[in-house]
């Protein structure tokens, strides 16, 4: 039962929908009717607040390091599961009727939370990619793919399955910036 409730516990902390409370609180209505409709920061963004996307951004990534480091403490053998758990938790959140985000930043938290090696080189992908390309979901989708080829050659092995689940989940719920990628149409952040 303990992967069980690993999973659960990142689920549930993963699903509190931080984007959708702040902007809410701030008085920018519900983000879901912006941009994208998702609840992430890049979306947050689209407010025109940057101080609330960066709010966002960093209770994503919180939460998704507290479910890897509670679970550490409490089922040391699942902590994969409750990252895996974050994840989920964020881009498909019950409460939401499972459209969340798209699960970059909370998957930032849940490297850091894995290891400090790791969640460094997602951290130094994602925005050194972010910074060249001005493209979010490149530098999202390639930190994504970063994060098992470090966990491989550190011969983290017991991490690689679960870090590529999250990053096929993070390709996924990104086919339509892939298709605008491959069409030359993705907007760079900072533009409209």
């Amino acid at each position: 039962m303990d992967w069980v409730l690993a999973a659960l516990l990142g689920y549930l902390l993963g699903s509190i929908p931080f984007g959708l409370i702040l902007a809410f609180a701030a008085g920018k209505g519900d983000v879901r009717s912006i941009g994208s409709g998702n609840i992430g920061a890049t979306n947050v963004l689209r407010t025109g607040s940057k101080g609330l996307a960066a709010a966002t951004l960093m209770l994503d990534l919180m939460k998704g390091f507290t479910a890897v480091w509670l679970a550490w403490r409490w089922f040391p053998e699942w902590a994969g599961m409750a990252a895996l758990g974050a994840v989920l938790g964020h881009c498909f959140p019950v409460w939401l009727r499972f459209r969340g985000g798209k699960g970059v930043a909370t998957t930032a938290g849940v490297c850091f939370g894995i290891g400090w090696v790791i969640g460094l080189v997602y951290a130094v992908v994602w925005l050194g990619l972010l910074a060249i390309t001005r493209i979010s979901s490149l530098a999202g989708m390639s930190a994504a793919v970063a994060a098992p080829v470090a966990a491989a050659l550190m011969g983290l092995w017991e991490l690689v399955p679960v870090l590529a689940a999250i990053a096929v989940i993070i390709l996924a719920l990104h086919r339509e910036n892939i298709r605008r990628l491959a069409a030359g149409t993705e907007p760079k952040v900072g533009r409209r």
